[in-house]
């Protein structure tokens, strides 16, 4: 969008709701919620693409950074980016392609492949790290009382849906 709309679309598309179907508070909050969705996707795209990186390979970079060894089981990060089989497979092999990571044997089971992260994956981890930091991943205009209260409400909507339990 090249310019800003002299009134919110949201707010307009929620009243004509409301004046033609019925109550609109839920329809006016899941729009908003998917607008700022492309909102934040372009800025993160955005800023990880001179790194050569999407926000799922990103993802995956930054969760084999958190594993103790540096390496997981395809499996895990499946479960743990909350993925398909497949699309952990493609994401791996574009970054095995760029060398930012290597499957490896698992040493105890030879059923497993592990993924481990490499030297270059690390620094383009950081590299791209700084990056989404820098514009706070996309997500502007709350403060971080307002974003913290923006994660528990999004965190209670995914609990009630079975995303994950406890």
């Amino acid at each position: 969008m090249n310019r800003p709309l002299p009134f919110d679309p949201i707010a307009r598309a929620a009243q004509l709701w409301e004046d033609r179907i019925g109550p609109s508070a839920t329809m006016a909050a899941v729009t908003g919620v998917m607008r700022v969705q492309q909102i934040v996707q372009s800025a993160v795209d955005g800023a990880l693409k001179p790194h050569g990186l999407t926000f799922a390979r990103y993802e995956a970079l930054v969760l084999l950074s958190f594993a103790r060894r540096g390496a997981l089981p395809m499996r895990v990060m499946g479960e743990r980016l909350q993925l398909h089989p497949t699309s952990v497979t493609n994401i791996v092999d574009r970054l095995e392609k760029d060398g930012l990571v290597k499957r490896v044997p698992h040493p105890t089971d030879r059923r497993t492949t592990l993924v481990e992260i490499t030297d270059d994956g690390h620094a383009r981890l950081e590299e791209a790290t700084k990056a989404v930091t820098a514009i706070d991943f996309g997500l502007v205009g709350l403060t971080p009382k307002q974003t913290e209260q923006l994660s528990d409400l999004l965190t209670k909507v995914r609990k009630a849906t079975g995303d994950f339990i406890g």
